[in-house]
């Protein structure tokens, strides 16, 4: 079994990697996101990932481009500690970062057998499927839990440290 922090891999080094595996007969399977607190929908979400073909590989928002998108109070948690924490659970495989706003030029890089999203994504606008879809692989949206969200858990957590 692969060591937490040795699934988190540079995107060079991880293109090698799934050449090899690919190699081998193995189905990439790719997802992003933000993963800024984990929680049991994010688990979840990953386990159906998985389950749709062999390799994992869990592209996250660095920091900064977090920042650009949700605004300056997040993230909540930095990119080296959600990359070791989702590189610890079984069905990820690997772990890497992209800083654009959008994993569109890694997925380029990756060419993923099978891209996945959370079912909020309508499958038309997910980006990357042109180059999924284009080089004979399937795009994928798979439901969330009810909710688990990130945002919900701060909402909560403010609710409740704030009430009298």
């Amino acid at each position: 079994m692969i060591k937490s922090r040795n699934k988190i891999r540079g995107r060079k080094e991880l293109k090698k990697i799934l050449k090899g595996l690919r190699e081998k007969g193995k189905k990439i399977i790719f997802t992003n996101g933000c993963f800024d607190l984990i929680h049991l929908g994010h688990v979840r979400y990953l386990e159906k990932a998985k389950g749709l073909g062999d390799v994992l590989v869990v592209a996250i928002n660095t920091d900064s481009s977090i920042r650009r998108i949700k605004g300056v109070k997040r993230p909540i948690t930095p990119q080296r500690e959600r990359a070791e924490v989702l590189a610890s659970l079984g069905s990820v495989d690997y772990v890497t970062f992209f800083n654009e706003d959008t994993p569109y030029e890694l997925i380029g890089l990756i060419k993923p057998d099978i891209l996945v999203k959370g079912r909020d994504w309508n499958k038309k606008d997910i980006i990357g499927r042109d180059v999924v879809e284009g080089s004979g692989g399937r795009v994928y949206a798979i439901s969330y839990i009810r909710g688990t969200s990130t945002t919900g858990i701060i909402k909560r957590i403010l609710k409740k440290y704030t009430e009298s």
